[in-house]
């Protein structure tokens, strides 16, 4: 069980509270591997579904395979990236069916204010797997206009890659994502081992560690984490979801926060990694007024 207290002069004023999960032991560490419980994937999926990109033998640049495995945050350069995918497999914007919404960089919001723009479905932080799925479709012939049905070639190649992957035996549940398309739930164990398994495919693992800013942007905390390691790659996910696979160690932990609070999993993160051993990252706990006098500390413990 993980916690996350928000302590002022001795007094805990709020907390969090959650899982973390590992594929394989971690010396001297227990994580909540008898912890059983499925969850839907939500964005973590992204670069296991990418995989199939290689399968099917698209030609993808590394900042566009990274695009295509990101929640970016919808910035110019996201956008510049997004425009070469359209071009490359002759796509145009109308065929995205992630819907729109305003850019997550907060930077690219007063960006856009200032030069009068709208947001279009490229700014979603799901566009460049959109993306990556027409391009499949593209490639191999598929219709473009239904492709986010679950009976969809496409979504029945997605379900069956992502359970083997993560070993995946049984049913369990399937919803529709934020961005409109299928999304499969798990025990978090089987998603950690999934990103052991991309291991089994570099090019992927290289293109999320040489474009960390592609791959998320602004404020994103999986950005935070690949520019300040090593040999992590981390992938966020809505509903309070992170998973970070040590490429070295060839082993990957899934942290879960129940409410879902993106400050206290970054807490999380942050500290398990470095207790761990696993990386070394300085981040500030303090609890801090307005005029920034300090007045609490953030603590973690698992």
């Amino acid at each position: 069980m993980i916690k996350v207290e928000y302590v002022r002069d001795g007094l805990i004023e709020e907390f969090h509270e959650g899982y973390w999960v590992s594929a394989k032991p971690i010396k001297g560490f227990s994580p909540d591997n008898d912890h059983n419980t499925p969850y839907f994937l939500r964005s973590c999926a992204k670069p296991l579904q990418a995989t199939l990109l290689l399968d099917y033998g698209l030609d993808l640049k590394k900042e566009e395979l990274a695009l295509c495995c990101a929640s970016h945050a919808g910035e110019d350069c996201h956008i510049k990236v997004a425009m070469k995918i359209m071009k490359k497999f002759k796509i145009k914007e109308e065929m995205l069916k992630c819907g729109i919404h305003a850019p997550l960089s907060k930077g690219m919001q007063n960006r856009m204010i200032v030069r009068g723009d709208s947001p279009t479905p490229l700014h979603n932080n799901c566009s460049g797997k959109h993306l990556g799925f027409l391009a499949i479709c593209v490639n191999k012939g598929w219709s473009t206009t239904d492709y986010d049905a679950p009976d969809h070639p496409l979504q029945i190649a997605v379900k069956e890659k992502i359970n083997d992957l993560c070993g995946i035996t049984k049913e369990y549940p399937m919803t529709t994502d934020g961005c409109g398309v299928p999304i499969l739930s798990m025990p978090l164990k089987n998603l950690a081992q999934g990103f052991v398994r991309l291991l089994e495919y570099p090019q992927i693992l290289t293109a999320i560690k040489t474009n960390p800013y592609i791959f998320g942007g602004e404020g994103r905390t999986d950005t935070e984490i690949i520019s300040k390691t090593e040999n992590l790659i981390a992938k966020v996910g809505a509903g309070g979801l992170c998973v970070i696979l040590n490429v070295q160690e060839c082993n990957a932990f899934v942290v879960k926060i129940n409410d879902a609070s993106p400050e206290a999993r970054r807490f999380a993160l942050f500290e398990i990694i470095n207790r761990i051993g696993w990386g070394e990252i300085k981040y500030d706990n303090r609890i801090k007024t307005i005029a920034g006098k300090v007045v609490g500390q953030v603590k973690v413990s698992f």
